[in-house]
């Protein structure tokens, strides 16, 4: 048996590095899946983040009066 190359390698053994690469796929999926970062708190409206709106004014329009010269 000669399996130390990709491709001179048989069936078999591309069928192992397929179902190894999708057992260690779902692990790692759902280890993403199963981590969330908990504070230990309830949660309820007292532990949520607000964003801060800023409203919007009247347009501004930025000038200089001084003259410049381009030589």
């Amino acid at each position: 048996m000669n399996n130390s190359s990709l491709l001179t390698a048989d069936r078999m053994t591309h069928l192992k590095i397929v179902v190894v690469s999708l057992i260690c796929a779902t692990l790692l999926a759902g280890a993403g899946v199963a981590s969330r970062l908990n504070d230990g708190a309830t949660t309820d409206s007292s532990n949520r983040m607000e964003a801060t709106v800023i409203k919007i004014g009247k347009p501004v329009t930025a000038s200089s009066t001084e003259s410049s010269t381009i030589r």
